[in-house]
């Protein structure tokens, strides 16, 4: 893919951005990821939400990892809304009594083939219950990288 900043230009994937740490190139793939229609809004919503929960991981305590779980709390959220409008891909909500504190769990069947991804959170949100089981997988981060990738190049 291609992405402008500051008029150069940069070949990118998803893998790319996901690791890499400058706010204005994530900023520009999310602009142009979220034109894709219909998914690319909710391919954003889906990388934000990885990306900020990885990042939060990483930082011992502060507000450096509370801004990153107060975003990737936002895009549940706005995840949840998008899904909900877009009525077509399967999604919902499970309480995982493994992990008190962020027993509630987002599951997201991604289209295309792409699997299942899977958030914890401390609350549950809006949306259905889930009605499937977790597939066992810790891919959730590669298999929203793949997805993006595919509607970024396909415009899905």
């Amino acid at each position: 893919m291609k992405l402008f900043l500051e008029g150069e230009m940069f070949l990118m994937n998803a893998h790319d951005i996901f690791y890499q740490n400058d706010g204005d190139v994530t900023k520009n793939y999310y602009a142009e990821l979220s034109k894709r229609l219909p998914l690319g809004p909710i391919a954003v919503a889906l990388f934000r939400a990885q990306k900020r929960s990885s990042r939060a991981k990483d930082y011992r305590r502060g507000k450096w990892k509370r801004a990153a779980y107060d975003v990737k709390n936002w895009s549940i959220g706005e995840l949840c809304r998008l899904l909900t409008e877009h009525g077509k891909i399967n999604f919902g909500w499970q309480l995982d009594p493994a992990t008190p504190g962020y027993g509630w769990v987002l599951y997201v069947d991604l289209p295309f083939g792409h699997g299942q991804c899977s958030f914890h959170n401390s609350h549950r949100g809006t949306g259905p219950d889930y009605k499937g089981r977790w597939d066992g997988a810790h891919l959730s981060a590669e298999r929203i990288m793949k997805f993006c990738d595919q509607v970024f190049e396909h415009n899905i």
